[in-house]
């Protein structure tokens, strides 16, 4: 049987070549959309990585600049001589047709990828991996073919599109405040902050250990969905699902967990208990406690839940510091800093391709002396870089002694959200109160005092250390 060849179209590549080398216009408009492995000859690739040198070198490109190139490289006689240079533009009547040539190359490198694609597909099947890191990795593949296939182009703003948009945008918001709020949060002042939590941000809500992060986040996901009927994604690093769901449940009905592990529930707990039970059962809650989970995994269920689900509206992951990366980092707090970078980022990304807001929980270092600020995120300043909002979470009940309390100091339960960075919006205080029996937050009804700007920020100065810098090792 005879060797299939790769798909390819050598007269429509040499067309598309010989525009590029007649026409600037061309040039400007494709090139840097172009790569090698576009392209199915050999000689073929060469002349396009020339191209792109003489360019680079802010040089015109044609048949003299091209060779020259190509000497330097040592590379004219594999990309055919000067005589085939000269045959590429000579052929070309006209450049009036590349967009076809241009189609036609795109078309055939995107099928050449995905046969490749599925070759190394099969062949990891056949290697006999586990059924998760199979799909995981055929998945990865086809996404990585369809990226490239991705262009985009700076846009200008005197064809008005860009710019009706955002006025009709408005109008709209004048005509209703709500036509663009995001996933309401359950609690009315960060509602009110954020409008929501919008899509495609990345919001990380960081605490120091025994602060409630993962409790005011499942309180979140909790009015998200038993509320209003979203659909959410819950990674549980730390806590296996059976936990997420009991905390949920007596969270939801109201009940203490202490009563409840202790065998005095009320009739009216149990009533209670049961009405948020058939609630969860019928909501649209997916929870995975897989340990050491990396973005790429998480980006690949998100991705075939939505499709499942028909859409997807926010995904919660407990917590950064407990994932791993798809990227290699040697040993040491320096490369842990490293992967914690490459993940954030990653989950930035991520947020932006599913369309959704992800809420990323974060460990703080253990400075007890003072409330929490962005140079205490743990091991990566990369964290506040990549995150759209930034919340902390502050209980000084916590860290007060029985006297303090007892006289009335400080305030048991009383809890304070601080957002200290908004990137499109206002920073702000949000007085709540933290029922533990119940592992649940609440608004405080009667706030002692306005929502307003953490009163701790400063502009930096030239001795400060950056961000994350002294953080414990990574346990």
């Amino acid at each position: 049987m005879a060797i299939q060849q790769m798909p390819h179209n050598l007269e429509a590549e040499a067309a598309l070549l010989g525009c590029l080398i007649m026409d600037e216009y061309v040039q400007t408009e494709i090139l840097e959309t172009l790569n090698e492995e576009d392209f199915y000859q050999e000689s073929h690739r060469i002349l396009l990585d020339a191209m792109k040198k003489v360019v680079g070198g802010r040089k015109a490109v044609d048949v003299v600049t091209l060779a020259d190139q190509l000497e330097h490289d040592g590379n004219l006689q594999r990309a055919g001589g000067l005589q085939a240079i000269s045959e590429l533009s000579a052929s070309i009547p006209s450049t009036a047709n590349y967009k076809q040539y241009y189609d036609i190359v795109k078309r055939d490198s995107v099928n050449r990828a995905l046969i490749r694609a599925a070759k190394s597909i099969v062949e990891t099947c056949q290697s006999g991996p586990e059924e998760q890191d199979a799909v995981s990795f055929a998945e990865k593949l086809i996404y990585d073919v369809s990226k490239k296939g991705e262009r985009s182009r700076l846009a200008g703003l005197g064809d008005g599109v860009v710019i009706q948009e955002i006025i009709k945008k408005f109008e709209e918001i004048q005509s209703d405040p709500n036509a663009f709020r995001g996933v309401e949060t359950g609690f009315t002042h960060l509602d009110r902050i954020t409008n929501g939590l919008q899509k495609s941000d990345l919001i990380v809500l960081a605490a120091r250990p025994g602060m409630g992060k993962t409790s005011l986040a499942m309180n979140i996901v909790e009015h998200a969905c038993l509320d209003k009927g979203l659909t959410a994604a819950v990674f549980s690093l730390e806590m296996p699902k059976v936990q997420i769901g009991q905390r949920l449940l007596f969270s939801h009905g109201e009940v203490s967990m202490e009563r409840g592990l202790s065998g005095r529930l009320t009739a009216k707990d149990w009533k209670n208990l049961l009405v948020a039970a058939d609630k969860a059962q019928r909501s649209k809650i997916y929870i995975d406690d897989s340990s050491r989970i990396t973005p790429a995994e998480v980006l690949s269920k998100c991705r075939r839940l939505a499709a499942s689900e028909g859409g997807l509206d926010l995904v919660m992951i407990d917590y950064i510091q407990l994932m791993g990366s798809d990227q290699k980092y040697g040993r040491g707090e320096l490369n842990r800093q490293q992967e914690v970078a490459s993940i954030t980022r990653d989950l930035k990304l991520m947020a932006k391709e599913l369309d959704v807001p992800v809420i990323a929980l974060s460990q703080l270092r253990r400075i007890e002396s003072k409330e929490p600020q962005l140079s205490d995120l743990r091991e990566s300043g990369a964290i506040e870089q990549d995150a759209d909002i930034v919340m902390f979470i502050n209980r000084p009940d916590v860290t007060a002694s029985k006297e303090e309390i007892a006289q009335g100091k400080v305030v048991k339960g009383a809890a304070e959200l601080i957002i200290a960075k908004h990137r499109n919006g206002p920073l702000g205080r949000i007085q709540l109160r933290f029922i533990g029996e119940t592992t649940r937050f609440i608004d405080v009804d009667d706030q002692n005092r306005p929502d307003e700007e953490p009163t701790y920020r400063k502009k930096p100065q030239d001795d400060d250390p950056p961000a994350g810098d002294g953080d414990i090792p990574f346990e």
